[in-house]
């Protein structure tokens, strides 16, 4: 069965400030049937309140009280999905969990019935509030899982009526889960599929004794360029054909981050300037096109699949009623390296190859042709529709000619087409001038435009006691340290604007909430976010609640470039300016 593809955590944080017509063209490339990457499957993060890899996402549930399906943009997207594809299949994952469940533990396996109290309360929000029918449920992101866990999450999705949610385990490596399940029968009753992450194409062999669906949960997460497009391509065909995996999920969806935070630009397309409304609709759009445009879940893979003798591959596709699909790659070693893991070199080479249609398909007339090409400009092409083949006076049989790096979809299917929009407005910096009043009364969205938390969550509050000025206000709203999935800063942080900007002046009002302890800064040049959070340089102004100030070279605080004593106290609102200035050089005399 198939298949395909996309999933994102803290990498969506730019798309929905996108102006219209943008943002919908943008999603329409991603998600609208037969127009672009037409995706089968919407993986999201089910926000845990920590750092993920490029920000942290809210939890539902900031408190143990405290119930909101209206943080964060995930209900949005998977909305828009819907939108666009009624059929497409949601999947659920935490990474982070909020802190209150682990009792003081960065652990989510302190008290069973809780975390899966507190994920089966997401799935039924989503329901509830979104009218969203969450399809798969994971356990926790790449971390261990407990097998009492699962068994838990299962009854409790029962008692909830959730029969229809399906469990997906561990989103980590084959093992030990696989093996697991083979001595464990209640827990072998509970996952339905097996998801693993970066296989490299291949699966274990206690995964595949299960008997059960094999899924390459997260893979890809590599630039966007050709090469990333021919990494996506050959595994796209390759995990089935290597390791029988009958879904790939790429992380991320779409490189909707500021392009410095770890793995920039490692989405299907790029969206990272909702100031400009420019986009890039990237080659991998195009690859995920050739398999997603013809196929469906529920289709079938035939038995004859394999390698090509001169390098590449080909998979066929039936969905049992007479269609046909043929998907062929041919992306050499050095065009289609992934991120991880190592690639064995292999070689590709231009060869003849040839199909003969058996069977009920010999009846088939016609085959559509797409092709792709990928590499130097001239003899580049992406998703064209080459004339169809005539089967009728060749006893179903027919020859290819085949070079590396291409694509060649055969399909039975006339419903195939290259969607496309005029082009998006042209790039442009962020701009130089900036200010946010956080003046909303009913925000669409929890958090303001542009600002991507990397430890914390802030969000829009409205502050009923000031009347005045400080009546709408952005607030950190964590109160402890979540259960971590990342190394999260001990300082909370929210990041907006050009990594490149040097010479700038930041212009904040603050208020301390926590007396005596309590403290807050504004900083510029800050050089690392998401995953690298911790250890990010630049230039801090800090203010504390017991009266003192301080200007360091880092967020955790060692490099200290100034101190010293001012008037400051918690519950009162300041004024912070912070000026850098690159020093000239001074000329010798």
């Amino acid at each position: 069965m198939g298949f395909m593809v996309a999933d994102l955590w803290a990498t969506s944080r730019l798309l929905v400030n996108y102006p219209e017509p943008y943002r919908s063209q943008i999603l329409d490339y991603l998600f609208k049937p037969n127009f672009g990457a037409s995706l089968h499957i919407l993986k999201v993060e089910i926000g845990g309140d920590g750092q993920t890899t490029d920000g942290t996402e809210p939890s539902h549930m900031h408190y143990a009280l405290d119930e909101n399906y209206f943080r964060g943009y995930e209900w949005w997207l998977m909305k828009e999905a819907k939108k666009r594809n009624p059929n497409i299949t949601l999947i659920g994952l935490p990474w982070s969990f909020p802190g209150w469940l682990g009792k003081g533990f960065n652990w989510p396996y302190v008290n069973l019935q809780l975390t899966a109290y507190y994920v089966v309360t997401w799935i039924v929000g989503a329901k509830r509030y979104h009218d969203l029918d969450i399809d798969y449920i994971g356990i926790w992101n790449e971390r261990s899982y407990n097998a009492n866990y699962i068994k838990i999450l299962r009854k409790m999705l029962n008692y909830q009526g959730l029969q229809r949610v399906k469990i997906i385990a561990s989103d980590n490596l084959w093992e030990s889960i696989s093996a697991s399940m083979l001595l464990d029968a209640e827990l072998f009753k509970v996952v339905d599929v097996i998801g693993a992450h970066y296989p490299g194409t291949h699966s274990a062999k206690d995964a595949k004794l299960t008997g059960k669906k094999l899924w390459s949960s997260e893979d890809f997460s590599t630039l966007n360029s050709d090469t990333g497009a021919g990494c996506w391509g050959r595994i796209l065909n390759q995990n089935y054909i290597n390791g029988y995996m009958t879904s790939t999920i790429a992380w991320n969806l779409v490189a909707s981050y500021y392009e410095q935070l770890p793995y920039g630009r490692c989405g299907l397309m790029t969206a990272q300037e909702p100031w400009s409304g420019h986009y890039v609709v990237d080659s991998p759009v195009w690859v995920s096109a050739h398999t997603t445009q013809f196929t469906q879940p529920g289709w079938y893979y035939l038995k004859t699949v394999g390698h090509l003798e001169k390098g590449g591959s080909y998979v066929a596709l039936t969905d049992g009623l007479g269609n046909l699909t043929i998907i062929i790659e041919t992306m050499s070693h050095k065009h289609s390296k992934c991120i991880r893991p190592f690639l064995p070199y292999f070689n590709v080479s231009q060869q003849f190859a040839t199909f003969v249609l058996k069977g009920s398909f010999s009846e088939i007339p016609e085959l559509q042709v797409w092709y792709t090409k990928l590499g130097k400009t001239s003899e580049r092409f992406l998703f064209k529709q080459l004339d169809s083949l005539w089967l009728l006076d060749s006893d179903g049989s027919f020859t290819l000619n085949l070079h590396e790096d291409e694509l060649f979809t055969l399909t039975t299917l006339t419903t195939g087409r290259k969607g496309s929009y005029p082009l998006p407005p042209k790039s442009q910096p962020f701009p130089s001038t900036y200010k946010d009043d956080f003046n909303v009364d009913y925000p669409f969205f929890s958090e303001a435009p542009n600002f991507a938390d990397q430890t914390g969550v802030f969000e829009y509050f409205t502050n009923i006691e000031d009347p005045g000025e400080h009546h709408f206000t952005l607030r950190q709203v964590l109160n402890q340290r979540p259960i971590t999935w990342a190394a999260d800063a001990s300082n909370t942080i929210s990041i907006i604007g050009d990594y490149n900007w040097t010479n700038l002046t930041i212009k904040c009002d603050v208020y301390i909430e926590t007396p005596d302890t309590g403290g807050v800064f504004i900083a510029g040049r800050v050089n690392k976010g998401g995953i690298l959070i911790r250890s990010a340089r630049g230039i801090f102004f800090w203010i504390f609640a017991n009266g003192s100030y301080r200007v360091t070279g880092d967020l955790a605080g060692w490099i200290i470039y100034a101190l010293g004593r001012v008037e400051v106290t918690a519950k009162k609102w300041y004024t912070l300016t912070l000026t850098i200035k690159v020093a000239g050089r001074r000329k010798k005399t």
